[in-house]
């Protein structure tokens, strides 16, 4: 267990210590989103910088606490080289709010693998796009990394900050708000009192229920089985997807001859496929897969979930902000679920610090609806535009697949668009919180 000890007040509580939960406090605790060199946001406000962050603290900082049921295991990569079958493909901007809140050298020190193309095409009419990082002058256009190794180098930054403090294993069990505080009560007995509550929770998330906040959503008539794999091909740097109409086919490269396969499909068949020996569900996976697969040596694991959309109907309620799959999931085929909540951290975080710069009130309603309004019309976009793509690859008459088999094409062919699309996706050249933004050198 870590940080046993009986906290009384904290300034941020955050209950979930995942992906999104640990990022946000980091940011918090990185201080005022301030880059690179001391600055003054009035006559009361002094900053020194933290070395360990891109980022200026306060002499104040905020104290925060995490309250987190679970952790994963700790593991180092030489000694455990089994990979998890749940993996992200974190976007550029997603490394550079790690970088910011100095979490990513805890990423590399385990494992990450960075991949600079991608490539996706309809199997049946044959349309194709593919993105290369070249196009817009980057290194890479993402990495492909477990969500343990996330959760895992977070967790070691919180470790060092002393403004955090971290409680687990532990839920929450209720809590009320009051005019100016929120007080919690845990599982292990424990009452926190706090000026806000953030739910980083996951989908079913505790909070956001004890909120009385609706969630709508609507499952997908498709699972996702995912498949931890050693292929015959050496180390790639793309990642692909085909799309069938049973559901995509999706490959993420991980490191050395190592792959993360997403096969998506009914219940029924993902269930049949993992019931499956081994060695025939490789030939399945082999038979079914595309030639740009390659051979498979063998299969280390595999799993499979249901998949679906959903989007609370209000991200805040009195002294409650909710963040990550707490307030919205989108279909995984392209896998910005974990940056769309990245995000939501990273922008809830730069209104907080600002907030606090100006020794204004950090819950209060002004703060939670601008932080709604910041995020709600984007993620609302993406899990319209997610649906789109999955409605338009079912089975189609012949017309609707030669439309969006074009639009594949056109895409492929019209290089402004290709470039416009790879910097959203990739989160550069456009607006960004500064926890987002790369340090200047």
């Amino acid at each position: 267990m870590v940080g046993r000890e009986l906290i009384t007040s904290t300034d941020v509580a955050i209950v979930g210590g995942g992906m999104v939960g640990g990022l946000l406090a980091a940011a918090l605790a990185a201080g005022s989103p301030t880059r690179n060199s001391p600055v003054n946001h009035g006559a009361s406000s002094t900053h020194t910088i933290n070395a360990d962050s891109a980022f200026a603290t306060t002499t104040k900082p905020l104290s925060v606490c995490v309250i987190e049921n679970h952790f994963p295991d700790a593991f180092n990569p030489g000694d455990d080289p089994s990979y998890d079958l749940r993996v992200s493909a974190l976007s550029i901007a997603s490394q550079n709010m790690l970088v910011n809140v100095g979490a990513w050298q805890g990423v590399l020190a385990r494992r990450a693998c960075p991949y600079r193309r991608l490539s996706a095409w309809d199997h049946e009419g044959g349309g194709r796009t593919d993105f290369d990082a070249n196009d817009i002058d980057q290194d890479f256009l993402g990495h492909i990394i477990e969500n343990r190794v996330i959760q895992l180098a977070l967790l070691d930054r919180l470790k060092k900050l002393s403004n955090v403090s971290v409680i687990s294993p532990a839920r929450i069990e209720h809590y009320s708000t009051q005019a100016d505080t929120v007080q919690l009560s845990l599982s292990d007995g424990q009452v926190l009192q706090t000026r806000l509550l953030v739910g980083a929770d996951g989908a079913a998330s505790s909070v956001r229920k004890m909120a009385g906040i609706a969630l709508h959503k609507s499952p997908y008539d498709q699972h996702a089985l995912v498949a931890s794999v050693e292929t015959e091909l050496a180390q790639q740097d793309i990642t692909w997807q085909r799309f069938l109409p049973a559901g995509p086919q999706a490959m993420l490269p991980l490191c050395g001859k190592r792959a993360s396969l997403v096969w998506y499909d009914s219940k029924e068949h993902c269930e049949q496929r993992l019931a499956l020996s081994d060695e025939d569900f490789k030939q399945a996976v082999q038979s079914a897969f595309p030639a740009d697969l390659g051979g498979l040596d063998k299969v280390v694991g595999r799993s499979a979930f249901p998949i679906a959309k959903a989007h609370s109907e209000s991200y805040i309620a009195p002294r409650v902000a909710l963040v990550g799959d707490a307030a919205h999931t989108v279909h995984p085929l392209a896998g910005q679920g974990v940056n769309l909540g990245l995000m939501d951290a990273a922008i809830l975080a730069d209104l907080i610090l600002s907030t606090k710069d100006k020794n204004r009130d950090i819950g209060s309603q002004q703060l939670l609806r601008r932080y709604e309004r910041s995020r709600r019309f984007e993620n609302q976009l993406a899990i319209t535009a997610l649906d789109t793509i999955y409605k338009a690859f079912q089975p189609q008459p012949d017309i609707v697949k030669q439309g969006r088999s074009l639009s594949l094409n056109t895409v492929n062919a019209f290089s402004p668009l290709k470039s416009l699309l790879m910097r959203y996706a990739s989160g550069v050249g456009r607006d960004l919180p500064s926890f987002a933004m790369a340090q200047k050198r």
